[in-house]
């Protein structure tokens, strides 16, 4: 298990930080309000204004993300992301964002495998890897 009830529940409570890279290596860094846990390691991702962010991930799958309370949960996560434009997330995407604000017409629905949990907690222990 990566993502225990705590870690969930910040996930979907406050904004998050993506990190992405294309093949060249410029990085980009975007926030996002529409993320949500789907179990012990998988959160979806609703692409409502993403351009830099999705043009990376079609090229380099890989992902970072990191909680905006970073005091509180002072962890990156780093994994794979796979990117549905129909289907079973792509609907849940919509009927979500659209709960919210009737106005939004997501692109896509990311879903991120986390694979690897980091410590971004200042000290000897940055860095480290958790899980």
């Amino acid at each position: 298990m990566l993502l225990n009830d705590e870690i969930k529940e910040a996930i979907e409570k406050n904004l998050v930080f993506l990190a992405t890279s294309s093949v060249e290596g410029i990085p980009n860094v975007v926030p996002v309000g529409f993320a949500r846990p789907l179990d012990d390691n998988k959160i979806l991702i609703a692409d409502n204004y993403l351009k830099k962010t999705r043009k990376n991930l079609d090229i380099n799958p890989k992902l970072s993300l990191i909680i905006s309370d970073a005091k509180n949960y002072p962890y990156q996560f780093k994994g794979t992301v796979e990117i549905f434009e129909s289907g079973e997330y792509f609907e849940e995407v919509t009927e979500w964002a659209q709960n919210v604000m009737t106005e939004l017409e997501p692109k896509s629905a990311i879903v991120f495998t986390v694979e690897d949990i980091y410590s971004v907690k200042p000290g000897p222990e940055a860095g480290k890897l958790i899980k």
